[in-house]
């Protein structure tokens, strides 16, 4: 154990302060996170700070993601015991999945840290956010990319990245897919969530080969099955994008009836077109609805993992020129469910 720790400020709410009734980012040489860490907690951990950007999350684009991943890369692993990243909530969840498969063979774990406040407020959990990043980090032996989160009224949650999903609407609680996260922090200790569907540490400990998708790609459309949703309004004349994704309903369906709402000459749309339609997510152990009777044949689908890792996947297989549907089955750190 090093007792180092190396930060990596990105911006967001954890790095704002309030202006009124605005929230803003604050431009700082010295970390106030860190300063209140220093003053609840103690010096018993040294930090190195490191700052590739300053952003609100909700405008991050692909350039500023390859710059804080050549942030992590360009950390000298050997010198930490891990690494904390800053991140904004609202696009926590993007940067966690796809941090998760860029580094799913990291041999120091990664931890995301957000606050839904921002530190000068009173309803922050921000310092507790991170202090129990630091407890994590200090009480593991494997590598890996988590995410260090306590919604209103719960105790801290560690989730593993690949299963992190979009927060809940306004009140921003973050959760892992089917409500199985990877543990809890309770009085400064981790707790492991036993379950099945859970890696053991044994499992963690091995080593994972890298990702072969690094580079990211912005062609694509993603839409969300929705009741009366018209299909017909998705027409691609004079921008054609390289692929289309269609989050199903929990069940696995999508709407198969009717003219406008019909998925099926949607598809057939798309078909003609040369755009590859991906579906998610699908349950790969669960009955098949009639009306969802022969998709899984017509699209590429992805089996066994959230929506959101699924865009992830296919957002690097655009951008590295690899096949979706290959990308789609690979288990790169956990992501897959069974």
């Amino acid at each position: 154990m090093k007792n180092k720790i190396c930060v990596i400020f990105t911006g967001g709410t954890i790095g704002s302060r309030t202006f009124g009734d605005n929230v803003e980012l604050k431009c700082e040489d010295k970390s106030f996170l860190l300063e209140l860490y220093a003053a609840r907690y103690g010096k018993t951990v040294e930090f190195d700070e490191l700052r590739p950007l300053n952003i609100l999350s909700e405008n991050v684009q692909p350039s500023d993601l390859e710059k804080m991943a050549d942030c992590v890369r360009g950390v000298n692993k050997r010198n930490y015991d891990g690494i904390i990243i800053t991140h904004g909530t609202d696009t926590l969840c993007f940067t966690a999945n796809l941090f998760s498969q860029i580094f799913c063979d990291i041999e120091i774990p990664v931890v995301f840290v957000s606050a839904l406040y921002p530190l000068d407020d009173d309803r922050s959990r921000g310092v507790e956010n991170f202090a129990n990043a630091v407890e994590f980090i200090k009480s593991v032996d494997f590598g890996g990319v988590f995410v260090s989160f306590e919604n209103h009224g719960e105790n801290c949650k560690i989730h593993l990245a690949s299963r992190l999903i979009a927060a809940t609407e306004i009140s921003g609680d973050y959760n892992s897919i089917l409500n199985v996260h990877f543990g809890e922090m309770v009085n400064g200790s981790f707790i492991y969530n036993v379950n099945a569907l859970n890696p053991t540490f044994e499992q963690l400990k091995k080593r994972r080969p890298p990702c072969a998708a690094q580079k990211l790609c912005m062609d694509m459309v993603t839409i969300q099955a929705h009741s009366l949703l018209n299909f017909d309004f998705y027409r691609f004349s004079e921008v054609k994008p390289k692929a289309v994704m269609v989050q199903l309903y929990h069940s696995g369906t999508v709407c198969t009836e009717g003219k406008e709402a019909n998925f099926k000459n949607f598809l057939k749309y798309c078909k003609n077109l040369g755009i590859e339609v991906v579906i998610a997510p699908v349950d790969s152990r669960a009955r098949t609805y009639g009306s969802a009777m022969g998709l899984t044949d017509a699209c590429t689908t992805a089996y066994d993992i959230s929506f959101e890792m699924a865009t992830t996947k296919v957002l690097l297989a655009l951008g590295s020129g690899k096949r979706i549907e290959e990308e789609l089955k690979k288990n790169n750190f956990f992501e897959k469910l069974y």
